[in-house]
């Protein structure tokens, strides 16, 4: 998020409990059977134990995952996953606590790690991933800290390359850390063996040689996988993305409170999808980054 400037959307813009579900409810219909609560930060969502439950209902629908930045993990980890969380992300960038206050603005890192530790007590939220986005002159420092924090907890490590959705517009390709570049570095340390990586994952993933974890990396800068992308996101606001760097979307939202029936909706959803983009076009010539960061999408 930008340090100052960020404009706060009306609750009124936000869809309700039921509105997610009711999109949820069509989409598994359609054959969707994995959803990820993301955010900005769906922790600060008020009840949200209330929309796991309602969706964890959902027939059909397999798992249920959340991305988090982990700051509330501590005091929510044990009402998300008796209301049904399946898997956790959890967003940390550094495991040094001046640098993560510079990245976050917060001096959060021993709460954000309280949580983790927490939500490791529950044995059906395992396996639990970490996520640090690699960002060259900062990331090389983490590296190897990070590889030992996979190896001495039951957390898998992954590094996502920085990509062109940060609020202040700043990315440059000089600014990208590729996955290449860490697994080497890793490798150099502590040797690494790759796993089978099935269609349309994002990560690659890497065994210690040893058995000690894994870690992984996702590289959707230096090595795009759009070929094998299944996936799409609703906003907060009910717009429909059929990939991060999309520069339209679909309302979702205004079909909802206009009365429209599961078939129109349906209908909708799946016009959307054959639109959906061949590829991000990140480093092509005349590329725009999306209006929306990160945080105003969800990852």
């Amino acid at each position: 998020m930008p340090a100052e400037g960020m404009q706060w959307l009306p609750r009124s813009d936000l869809l309700t409990f039921e509105e997610i579900a009711r999109v949820v409810g069509v989409l598994v219909e359609m054959g969707v059977d994995h959803v990820r609560l993301t955010g900005g930060e769906p922790l600060v969502r008020r009840d949200l134990p209330v929309l796991v439950s309602m969706l964890r209902a959902i027939p059909g629908l397999r798992e249920l995952a959340i991305t988090t930045n982990g700051y509330l993990l501590e005091r929510d980890a044990a009402a998300l996953v008796e209301a049904g969380i399946d898997r956790f992300n959890v967003s940390l960038d550094s495991l040094q606590r001046e640098r993560f206050e510079a990245m976050t603005r917060r001096d959060a890192l021993a709460k954000v790690l309280r949580g983790l530790e927490v939500l490791a007590e529950h044995p059906q939220a395992h396996p639990i991933k970490v996520n640090a986005v690699a960002m060259r002159g900062f990331t090389e420092d983490e590296v190897i800290p990070f590889a030992r924090f996979a190896r001495e907890h039951p957390y898998e490590v992954r590094f996502i390359e920085f990509m062109p959705l940060d609020a202040d517009h700043d990315w440059s390709p000089d600014d990208v850390l590729t996955g290449e570049e860490v697994r080497a570095a890793i490798d150099a340390v502590y040797p690494l063996e790759p796993e089978p990586r099935e269609r349309s994952a994002t990560a690659r993933t890497y065994r210690f040689a040893d058995g000690r974890g894994r870690i992984g990396f996702i590289n959707p800068v230096s090595e795009p996988f759009c070929g094998d992308c299944n996936r799409i996101r609703v906003t907060a606001d009910g717009q429909l993305r059929t990939c991060l760097f999309s520069l339209r979307e679909t309302d979702l939202r205004g079909l909802l409170r206009d009365g429209a029936d599961d078939d129109r909706l349906a209908g909708a959803l799946r016009d959307a999808v054959w639109r959906k983009e061949l590829k991000h076009h990140v480093g092509d010539p005349g590329f725009v980054q999306p209006a929306r960061t990160m945080s105003a999408i969800g990852g």
